[in-house]
């Protein structure tokens, strides 16, 4: 995946900085799967969750927050990986359609 990577010019990983420290996520108890670039929005979350009694409607704009967060990772993942396919040719039939589906919808707002 690396060597397909360079070999397109993309650079793997994530533009976002981490700002929360691995000392802070874990006196937060944050799992370690959920120890990404978005965990400084995470902890006041679980904070607020933990006052709130979990209830669904209760922190809401530290739960959007923290959902756009993760959204927009998972879009800039699929734009690297969309523009590792198209610097390998693609997946070509005898048509020259297509095969399969673009990894990023026509809708997604690419900054």
């Amino acid at each position: 995946m690396e060597e397909a990577a360079a070999a397109a010019g993309v650079q793997l990983g994530t533009s976002k900085p981490q700002i929360a420290t691995q000392a802070e996520m874990a006196e937060a108890r944050i799992p370690i799967p959920y120890r990404d670039q978005c965990a400084h929005l995470l902890i006041p979350l679980n904070k607020c969750r933990v006052a709130e009694f979990y209830l669904p409607w209760k922190c809401e704009p530290e739960r959007h927050s923290y959902e756009k967060c993760q959204y927009e990772l998972v879009m800039e993942r699929m734009l690297q990986m969309q523009k590792i396919r198209e610097a390998q040719g693609g997946a070509k039939v005898k048509g020259g359609a297509t095969i399969g589906v673009p990894l990023i919808p026509s809708t997604a707002k690419l900054a």
